[in-house]
Order: C-alpha cells, then structure tokens, then sequence
C-alpha cells in the first residue's frame, strides 16, 4: 500500500510539475484591409470574351448561312 501511495504521489507531482511550466502565449490575429487599384488594359473586345463564347459565335456564323442558303433556296422555288 505504500508503494502504491509513493507512486502516486510521484505521478502527481510529475503532472503538476508539467503542466505548470507550461507558457501560454496568446496569438493576435491582425486584419487588414488592403484596395488594390488595377488599370485596365486596352483589350480586344475579343480578348475579353472566353474561348467558348468565341467558338460560339463562329458556329453561330455558320449556321446562320447555312440556313440563309436553305431559306433562299425555298423561296426560289
């Protein structure tokens, strides 16, 4: 029973001997706010549109004329 009480005696010195030393440091977190001013370059107003909506109109292009050919051939006839 002894033993027992020595041991932990000594295992709770240890817990409090490590926990107490321990530093606590408080961290701040600073915020702040920051504008950043972008000049607008002279873009293309092609450069400005995405590939897709580029790709787009050429199709668009395309089957707007075929379908001009096909109404003229109909009215043609």
């Amino acid at each position: 029973m002894k033993r027992v009480l020595i041991t932990g005696v000594i295992l709770l010195f240890t817990a409090v001997s490590f926990t107490s030393c321990r530093e606590t440091t408080e961290k701040e977190t600073v915020v702040r706010e920051v504008e950043v001013e972008k000049e607008e370059a002279a873009e293309p107003e092609e450069e400005r549109k995405g590939i897709l909506e580029r790709a787009g109109e050429k199709v668009d292009g395309k089957v707007n004329e075929e379908i001009d050919e096909e109404l003229d051939k109909i009215d043609d006839n």
